[in-house]
């Protein structure tokens, strides 16, 4: 029962590599990476394959029975042929079921909304394929918060524009605890479940980093436009107009859920003070 993951040099693809590994033995695993050479110390067979590449996808995905799609990073429009791409190679090569990594949030509305909706085509893609599948949509990850932890003692703050908007978090150790159930657990086929913990706000962040970290970091929310302005100076148009358009999502509920992380892995998604504690544990 072979699977492959994509993107396995990534954060996620390499976290779930590693799950899958420990689960059902590395000779059962492939890696498929644009670079290879970044993934190989991963100890499971690596296969060469870019998503803007079909042949090489064509080749990555012989003689493999289930493939998880971690989404890609590159511009909306282009991430939904790139993913086109992986779905017709697996089809072409008998592959039997398809995993999606997605991700939760609104269609429209911010100016993260491009992102999501280009998502949704790819979840549709999947449905349309005629294989096997199951579709995890992703809260919005902890670590990014954790390593950009000395910018925010540097700033004496946590500063964005969520204001009092709730956010789903989840952990990339998390996800990959609920992608090997869904890669390996047919019974959870042909649905879609949001993967997250509880939502909280960005003060209850900041408090729960204010303990962990014994600081006394305190949370300040400012206008949407003047966050934008602030990220995409800081990160580049694309990037900063992402991470804008994230917290503007949290600022309007559209990253306040229900979770279905107990429903796929039987038991309770990590609490946030668990997850910063996991990151602390694995960084020493």
């Amino acid at each position: 029962m072979k699977i492959a993951v994509t993107t396995a040099s990534g954060n996620l693809g390499s976290s779930i590599v590693k799950r899958l590994k420990q689960e059902i033995g590395a000779e059962q695993v492939i890696g498929i990476a644009r670079t290879p050479a970044r993934a190989e110390p991963l100890g499971v067979e690596i296969r060469k394959g870019d998503y803007n590449n079909k042949q090489e996808l064509m080749e990555a995905l012989n003689d493999v029975e289930t493939v998880l799609l971690v989404s890609g990073m590159d511009l909306p429009d282009k991430r939904i042929q790139q993913h086109r791409n992986v779905i017709e190679a697996a089809k072409a090569n008998g592959v039997r079921k398809i995993v999606y990594t997605s991700i939760y949030g609104a269609e429209v509305g911010n100016a993260f909304s491009p992102v999501v909706a280009s998502n949704r085509q790819t979840e549709e893609d999947i449905k349309q394929s005629g294989l096997q599948w199951a579709i995890g949509r992703n809260g919005i990850y902890i670590e990014p918060d954790l390593e950009y932890i000395e910018h925010y003692i540097k700033e004496g703050a946590i500063i964005n524009c969520a204001a009092d908007g709730k956010c789903v978090y989840t952990s990339r150790d998390e996800l990959a605890c609920a992608y090997y159930h869904l890669l390996c657990n047919d019974g959870l086929n042909g649905a879609t479940y949001n993967l997250f913990g509880d939502a909280v706000t960005q003060q209850q962040l900041a408090d729960a980093i204010n303990k962990a970290f014994q600081l006394n970091l305190f949370y300040n929310s400012i206008s949407v436009d003047e966050y934008l302005k602030e990220r995409k100076a800081a990160l580049g148009d694309f990037l900063g107009t992402v991470i804008g358009g994230i917290y503007e999502g949290i600022r309007t509920g559209d990253f306040d859920g229900i979770s279905d992380y107990q429903k796929v892995t039987s038991r309770n998604h990590k609490t946030l003070d668990e997850m910063i504690q996991a990151y602390i544990k694995q960084a020493h």
